[in-house]
């Protein structure tokens, strides 16, 4: 007999009691960056974390490095210093950190963002052999539904304290703190309800309670509601979308997804009248693209969003049907709802938002 959803949401939250703890965490600071170094600080005071445990690598704060300057002045330090802190489950990268790694494209490309390359790191320390950098990893804790530990999941966590300003990053940190479990979860379809996309959507509605979803599987775009928690979508990818901002009320801790391929490329601010718009158009290009940019909700009030730094072709995005039933019913912590629902690492995927948040 199956249980009620109610009691599925306890057995769930139940599951995930132990959660991820300040102990587990390595804050990772870029000295030669102050927006790094306040943000680390910042962080490190508000949640606990020890002072050994804010580690500080000296680099470029450019946002796209080479694969030499990545292995030389972050992957190695780290390595060595995470041999001797065997506690560590979790990387919380900072701005001012590097975001990306040049290379070539293509599903056997070695285009990479720095934290989907750190959260493959831990393999590396335990085989004491580098991972191939062509193509990508499995997540060996992608669809998982236990709590995150090693050696049982041979990867970090990494979730990355940044976005378009400090004013902009302490708030999405403090907002996780005060994560409550309450509002609506919105998944905006596209309309195609033969795209693989929308198939999850639709399937991420259908675990969640009816009372937390508002679900549009028209080819209109959902803007204006309120006490969201959650948003799952298409972003610039739907052509019906032409704002950055949904005008949506977010709460504490609302956490966003959406299926854009280039949407974490920078974090750099664009000017205020920028709109996204088509790859016809490159009047509408910033950073390169088109296309949306993640660090946007942050700034109108989510407190996580998933991106990617080059293109992770849709199946590698995350899925909107295990990331939100692990956050919302399942007690799962931001950075274990989101690796959960990453399928590969050494790729393009990025997670914003503090690690540690978790609705309470």
């Amino acid at each position: 007999m199956a249980l009620p959803r109610a009691l599925l949401f306890l057995a769930g939250a139940a599951s995930l009691a132990a959660a991820l703890e300040p102990g587990q965490v390595l804050v990772v600071v870029n000295d030669n960056s102050a927006l790094s170094r306040s943000v680390g600080e910042y962080y490190a005071r508000r949640r606990g974390i020890p002072a050994g445990q804010v580690f500080r690598i000296r680099t470029t704060d450019a946002e796209e490095i080479s694969r030499a300057v990545f292995n030389r002045d972050i992957a190695a330090p780290l390595a060595r210093a995470l041999r001797d802190r065997g506690q560590i489950l979790c990387l919380a990268t900072t701005a001012g950190v590097p975001l990306k790694i040049a290379g070539s494209d293509g599903y056997g490309g070695d285009q990479a963002s720095v934290d989907s390359e750190l959260a493959a790191l831990y393999q590396d320390i335990v085989t004491r052999r580098p991972h191939r950098t062509a193509g990508l990893l499995p997540n060996p804790y992608f669809q998982a539904r236990q709590p995150f530990s090693h050696p049982a999941f041979p990867l970090y966590l990494v979730c990355r304290l940044a976005a378009y300003s400090f004013t902009d990053i302490r708030s999405m940190i403090d907002r996780g703190m005060e994560a409550r479990n309450r509002g609506v979860a919105v998944l905006d379809t596209r309309g195609d309800l033969d795209n693989q996309g929308d198939t999850w959507l639709i399937s991420a509605a259908a675990r969640l309670p009816r009372s937390r979803v508002v679900l549009d599987d028209s080819r209109a775009v959902l803007t204006g509601v309120r006490d969201v928690i959650a948003y799952a979508g298409w972003g610039s990818n739907d052509k019906h979308h032409t704002q950055r901002d949904p005008r949506f009320t977010w709460l504490p801790g609302a956490i966003v997804t959406e299926f854009v391929s280039t949407n974490g490329r920078t974090l750099r601010e664009p000017p205020a009248n920028w709109i996204f718009g088509a790859w016809s158009s490159p009047a509408n290009f910033f950073a390169g693209t088109p296309q949306s940019l993640a660090a946007d909700y942050i700034r109108y009030g989510a407190a996580g969003i998933s991106a990617h730094v080059y293109e992770p072709y849709l199946s590698n995005t995350p899925r909107p049907d295990i990331l939100l039933p692990a956050y919302l019913l399942e007690g799962a912590t931001l950075a274990e709802s989101y690796w959960r629902a990453i399928p590969s690492l050494s790729w393009q995927n990025i997670v914003l938002g503090d690690p540690l948040c978790r609705l309470q």
